[in-house]
């Protein structure tokens, strides 16, 4: 039996249930259950926890037993990599949350509204690559037949690097549209 303290109460960890200091039994989950539920391997559970994005505790075995609220971060992290997230944002973003209680719908709420802006910006991005992908994007390749018609003179170069044209709304009217 594993004893250490968690905020103020102590507790007591058995296999599958950590007791509090009022005997509130908690259930945790195993690795597997936790990898069922969440529809990943127990090998991403476990990446996850190296980088500090998930925590387990451990039984006098040395089990990962993994709090129920387990599952609404690893749901978090899946969803947010599938859109393209960098870990090193959802990181930040679950640092945000509480360890030493579940996270409310409040904290929940709190980290939703800091992300919006970011989400709205990449929102609006995968709008205009949907939209425009089949047209000049701006990146100045000049490579081929129809870029002279799309951007004639290499004007996306003057807006500096890359994919001008996607990277912001800065498209002159007639640019990027085949005559």
């Amino acid at each position: 039996m594993i004893v250490g303290g968690v905020g103020s109460a102590f507790v007591a960890l058995t296999p599958a249930k950590r007791k509090t200091s009022t005997m509130v039994e908690v259930k945790r989950l195993t690795i597997g259950e936790v990898a069922q539920r969440a529809g990943v391997a127990t090998s991403a559970l476990r990446f996850y926890e190296d980088q500090g994005l998930i925590r387990s505790e451990r039984t006098d075995v040395g089990h990962r037993r993994y709090p129920a609220e387990v599952l609404r971060r690893v749901s978090f992290i899946r969803t947010a990599q599938r859109v393209g997230l960098r870990l090193d944002d959802i990181r930040s973003a679950l640092a945000s949350l509480p360890d030493e209680r579940t996270p409310t719908a409040k904290d929940w709420e709190r980290l939703a509204a800091s992300w919006r802006p970011r989400l709205d910006d990449q929102i609006a991005l995968l709008i205009r690559l949907r939209d425009q992908l089949d047209e000049c994007i701006g990146c100045g390749c000049l490579s081929l037949d129809s870029c002279g018609l799309w951007n004639p003179d290499d004007a996306a170069a003057a807006l500096g690097n890359g994919a001008r044209y996607l990277l912001s709304d800065e498209r002159p009217p007639d640019a990027g549209r085949a005559p």
